[in-house]
């Protein structure tokens, strides 16, 4: 069963959009998931724009790989990576701490996630 940063049992980040590498809607992640999709992130107009600026466009939908694109207010799974530039750059955002992967805490830590909380 796997962990959120809070050590109790990872909730679901977003079924709508569907989120996750594995695309079950938890931001579980696995050695395969180079991106490491591991933090439960509330978009925010500021976050997408740094994301497309960066090279990954979030916002524009790509049918073949049933992404709707995303909007300000959708939560998704986001790439650690990505969130730590973003955070950064003061354009971080918020995080589901219930549903962020345990993992995210060999790069960061607790009191920082808990700044940025939901």
């Amino acid at each position: 069963m796997a962990r959120n940063v809070l050590g109790t049992e990872l909730i679901e980040c977003s079924l709508e959009p569907l989120t996750g590498f594995y695309r079950n809607g938890k931001c579980d992640t696995c050695g395969d998931d180079a991106g490491q999709h591991s933090v439960c992130a509330r978009m925010t107009d500021a976050f997408l724009q740094f994301s497309r600026e960066q090279g990954n466009d979030l916002t524009t939908p790509i049918p073949a790989y049933n992404f709707p694109g995303l909007k300000a207010g959708d939560h998704w799974c986001v790439c650690l990576g990505r969130w730590i530039e973003a955070m950064e750059a003061d354009v971080a955002p918020r995080i589901k701490l219930e549903a962020t992967h345990a993992s995210v805490l060999e790069y960061l830590d607790l009191k920082v996630l808990q700044a940025y909380a939901l």
